[in-house]
C-alpha cells in the first residue's frame, strides 16, 4: 500500500472499520481477510473494511436470536423504543457530513446530491417514531363466532435479516431498520462489500443511544455468507434490495422455509409520453432524473415510448439533453454526472450498450467513456433510438445512464409496450391532461406511476408488481411486513 493510500484510509470517518458490530460491541472477525473499497473515480482504495465469514454471522444470528427471545426489547412498549429512534435520527444529523463524504467516495455519487438526501435521512427515524402513538397495533372487534371480546394484534414478526445493496445504502438502511425497531424485531444487516460506510456510522449509532445488546448487529459479507442468513432457521424474515436475479435465489431459499421475505427488485420503468405535451420538456425532465447516481437507481426511467411520428423528435431532443450533462469528479461542484460504482458495472453497461447496436437499435449519442476522462469507472449519458420492445436493452435492466426510446403506434399500444416487461417498478405519464394522466396511470401495472417527471415517495409506499418485488417500503405499508398478526379472543 502507497503512502497516499495509507493517507486516504486514515481521512475515513469511522472508528472502527476493521471490526464487526455484534451483540452491542465492537468485535474482531474470526477471520484474517478485509475488503477493499475501491473508489470508482479514482480506482484507488478507499478504505478497508472487515470481512465477516461463517463463524461471524453465527454470532450475528444468534445475538440477534438471544436478544429477541430473552432480551427487553420485543417487550418494551412501543413509545419506549420510540425514544430511540428519535435518538438515532438526533445522532444522524451529526454525522451527515461525514455519511455523505464516505457514499460519495465509495460509490462516485455527486457530493451535492448525496448531502442532500443523507440530510433527509433522519426524519425517516422520526416518522416511524410517531407511528408509535397513531399506527393500530392493538384492535378491538366484536367475535362473529362465539366468545365476547376479540382482540387484532399486531406483534413483532421476530429476527430479522436485512440485505442492502450498493447503490442507496443510508436510505435503504433507514427504511428498513427504523420501522422494524419500532416493531420490536431484532435485526441482522448486511452491508454491501462494495459500500459498508453506511453500516458502520448506524454500528457507531447504535452505540452511542444504547440500543441493547444484539437488538442491531452489523456485518459485511459477500453472497456465500449472505446465503447463511437467509437459510437460517433462526431468522424469521429477509428483507432484501438489490436485483431480480437475487431476489429469485432469496425467495426460494425463504420458500423452502415458509420465512418472511420482503424484495425490493429491479425495474425497466416506462415513460409514455402522450400526444399533447412538450418535448422539449419531457426531455429535460427524464435526462435530468437520468442522471441521478449515474442511472444506478432502479426505479429509473429508462424506456421512453413516444408516438412513431414524434419518434424522431423526441430522440433528437433527448440526446440534445444528454450530451450536456457534466460527467466528472463527484466532488467537483459544477458535476452533474460521477463515475459508475465499479469497474464490472461499467463492463456490463459497455457490454449492453454493444448490443443494442448489434440488434440494430440506434445509437444517437453517447455509448463511449468520456473522453477527458483517463481515470475511474466513467460512461457518457447515452440515448438509442428506434429500440424494438423485444430487444435486449428494453428488456434487462442495464443500471447505468441508458435511454431507449421506442415508438408506438397510439396511446393504447404505449400502455402496452409499456407493460410488455417482466417488470413494474415504476412508471411516468407526460401529459397536459390531469383526467388521461390518471387514466393512463390505473392501466399501468407499476408499483408507482407519476406525471410528466420520475417520481417516487416512500413516504407513502415504494414497491412494485411482477417481478420487481414483493410488499412494500415507506410509510405505514413499510411497517407491516415486520409485524405478525394475531388473533385474541376472550
Amino acid at each position: 500500500m502507497s503512502n497516499a493510500e495509507a493517507s486516504r484510509l486514515q481521512d475515513v470517518p469511522l472508528r472502527h472499520p476493521d471490526q464487526l458490530f455484534i451483540d452491542g460491541k465492537w468485535v474482531s472477525p474470526c477471520g484474517e481477510t478485509a475488503l477493499n473499497v475501491v473508489s470508482p473515480s479514482t480506482e484507488h482504495v478507499y478504505v478497508r473494511v472487515a470481512e465477516a465469514g461463517e463463524k461471524d454471522m453465527a454470532r450475528a444470528i444468534s445475538a440477534a436470536r438471544k436478544a429477541f427471545d430473552h432480551g427487553p426489547w420485543p417487550k418494551m412498549t412501543h413509545a419506549a423504543r420510540a425514544g430511540y429512534l428519535r435518538l438515532i435520527a438526533a445522532e444522524l444529523r451529526k454525522r451527515v457530513a461525514d455519511t455523505s463524504q464516505m457514499w460519495s467516495s465509495e460509490m462516485g455519487i455527486v457530493h451535492s446530491f448525496a448531502h442532500g438526501t443523507t440530510q433527509m435521512i433522519p426524519g425517516i427515524f422520526d416518522y416511524y417514531a410517531g407511528l408509535a402513538d397513531t399506527f393500530p397495533f392493538n384492535e378491538q372487534h366484536v367475535p362473529s363466532a362465539g366468545g365476547e371480546v376479540g382482540w387484532l394484534v399486531r406483534e413483532p414478526v421476530g429476527v430479522v435479516g436485512a440485505i442492502i445493496p450498493w447503490n442507496v445504502p443510508i436510505a435503504l438502511i433507514a427504511y428498513k431498520i427504523a420501522p422494524a425497531l419500532l416493531a420490536g424485531c431484532t435485526i441482522i444487516l448486511k452491508s454491501s462489500p462494495e459500500a459498508p460506510t453506511a453500516g458502520y456510522v448506524m454500528g457507531e449509532i447504535a452505540e452511542s443511544v444504547g440500543l441493547p445488546p444484539g437488538v442491531l448487529n452489523i456485518v459485511t459479507a459477500d453472497r456465500p455468507v449472505s446465503e447463511l442468513l437467509v437459510r437460517h432457521a433462526d431468522v424469521d424474515k429477509i428483507t432484501f434490495t438489490g436485483s431480480t436475479a437475487a431476489g429469485r435465489r432469496i425467495a426460494s431459499l425463504c420458500g423452502e422455509r415458509i420465512a418472511r421475505c420482503t424484495l425490493e427488485l429491479g425495474g425497466k420503468s416506462a415513460a409514455v409520453i402522450l400526444d399533447d405535451y412538450d418535448l422539449g420538456k419531457a426531455a429535460e425532465s427524464i435526462s435530468g432524473s437520468a442522471r441521478l447516481l449515474s442511472g444506478q437507481v432502479c426505479s429509473s426511467l429508462t424506456r421512453i415510448i413516444v408516438s412513431r411520428h414524434r419518434h424522431d423528435a423526441l430522440v433528437d431532443a433527448l440526446s440534445s439533453s444528454m450530451s450536456k450533462i457534466r460527467v466528472g469528479d463527484p466532488f467537483d461542484a459544477q458535476t452533474e454526472m460521477g463515475p459508475l460504482a465499479m469497474s464490472r458495472q461499467r463492463d456490463r453497461v459497455e457490454g449492453l450498450i454493444a448490443k443494442g447496436q448489434q440488434e440494430g437499435a440506434e445509437l444517437a449519442t453517447g455509448g463511449r467513456r468520456p473522453s477527458h476522462l483517463d481515470r475511474g469507472f466513467y460512461i457518457e449519458p447515452t440515448v438509442f433510438g428506434n429500440v424494438r420492445n423485444d430487444s435486449t436493452i428494453a428488456r434487462e435492466e442495464i443500471f447505468g445512464p441508458v435511454l431507449s426510446v421506442i415508438p408506438a403506434a397510439d396511446e393504447q399500444e404505449a400502455v402496452d409496450l409499456a407493460n410488455d416487461s417482466i417488470y413494474g417498478l415504476n412508471a411516468s405519464v407526460f401529459t397536459n391532461d390531469d383526467d388521461r394522466a390518471y387514466a393512463v396511470a390505473r392501466q399501468l401495472r407499476s408499483g408507482t406511476v407519476g406525471k410528466n417527471s420520475w417520481r417516487t415517495d416512500f413516504g407513502i409506499a415504494f414497491g412494485g408488481f411482477k417481478q420487481s418485488g414483493i410488499g412494500r417500503e415507506g410509510g405505514h405499508e413499510g411497517l407491516h411486513p415486520f409485524l405478525e398478526v394475531k388473533t385474541i379472543i376472550l
